[in-house]
């Protein structure tokens, strides 16, 4: 009998296990994520402050063609605008190299400047007459669009990847309403995008294309891409998958790039960017290359000594000297 009272008893111990674990995830799926992410892009702030301008409202916008855009899509605790030293110099090497394009950072939180001489990235990033940092209003940025309903039905923000997803969607956004080339913050520009034939993406492997590095005409061929984009977020956008709105899309799209131009060093060899011993190898392996990536995904954690002789550190001393001189002991 006190075997049967034990069994008894285990067995309800399992249910009331079981009970209460469902009762777990039905709290977690039932959380309101739409809610708490809007929110963070919402949220006032507390004079005094600068807010940047609305890129749609501002005195200066981008010119349909010529503009290089960069997306900042983190949620802001304090409101003030924050890049750190790696992108301030993706921002700064654009900008050196190409004098005769406009570069836009477009923040989706509604950050702005409190004491701008504290911030001396961003000093150093306005030096150059051709950066424009803006502010993007996400309640009307998708206006007379093909996603202009899907971003007011909120689906974005129940994304559980939202940050890396809104980045996703908000490029080939951006690439349609205004045409240009869309860049990644993670990336060293060593050439003018002049030489290039418009209208491009670069494969990292043989089954992806990737979306760190686009460009789009803002008319004809051009624009028919960028719309067959934006078009395919709307039937595949799926929020449960990191990759598919970003690189899936534009690798459903194109066909066919050049790798070399964009993704010499692939991601599984990033740390080529970071030890000495691979500089020389890895320095002939960019030669030819137009814009580098650093695959901040992966290498985010590994420091450059400021001064080191590692390939990150090398290129951002040339292609980006005033953000890299003003980074401190670490860049």
């Amino acid at each position: 009998m006190v075997v049967s009272i034990n069994l008894f008893l285990g067995k309800r111990r399992l249910v009331l296990t079981a009970a209460t674990l469902v009762a777990l995830v039905y709290i977690l799926y039932s959380i309101d994520y739409h809610t708490y992410n809007e929110n963070c892009f919402a949220r006032e702030f507390p004079e005094p402050q600068r807010t940047l301008e609305d890129v749609q409202r501002a005195h200066k916008q981008p010119h349909r063609g010529r503009n290089i855009f960069f997306h900042e899509t983190s949620c802001s605790a304090d409101g003030v605008v924050k890049l750190n030293a790696r992108q301030a110099c993706a921002i700064e090497s654009a900008a050196r190299m190409n004098p005769n394009w406009n570069a836009f950072v477009l923040f989706a939180a509604p950050v702005g400047f409190r004491n701008k001489s504290a911030l001396p990235l961003i000093d150093a990033l306005l030096a150059y007459p051709n950066v424009n940092l803006r502010f993007v209003n996400l309640s009307t940025y998708a206006e007379d669009t093909p996603l202009d309903a899907w971003m007011q039905s909120g689906e974005i923000f129940r994304s559980r990847y939202m940050n890396s997803h809104l980045s996703d969607i908000m490029r080939y956004l951006t690439l349609f309403k205004y045409g240009g080339t869309y860049l990644d913050l993670d990336v060293v520009v060593l050439k003018s995008f002049d030489t290039l034939e418009p209208n491009y993406a670069g494969a990292e492997s043989p089954r992806w294309v990737a979306a760190g590095v686009m460009n789009f005409e803002p008319d004809g061929h051009g624009h028919e891409l960028a719309e067959m984009c934006v078009r395919d977020l709307l039937i595949n956008f799926n929020g449960q998958d990191w990759g598919n709105n970003g690189p899936g899309v534009i690798t459903r799209v194109l066909s066919k790039s050049a790798p070399p131009t964009f993704y010499a060093i692939n991601f599984d060899d990033y740390k080529q960017f970071f030890e000495e011993r691979w500089l020389d190898q890895a320095m002939a392996t960019v030669n030819r290359s137009v814009v580098v990536h650093v695959w901040n995904k992966f290498s985010k954690d590994h420091k450059v000594r400021v001064g080191s002789r590692v390939l990150y550190g090398v290129l951002a001393e040339q292609y980006c000297p005033r953000v890299y001189r003003a980074s401190g002991e670490f860049f």
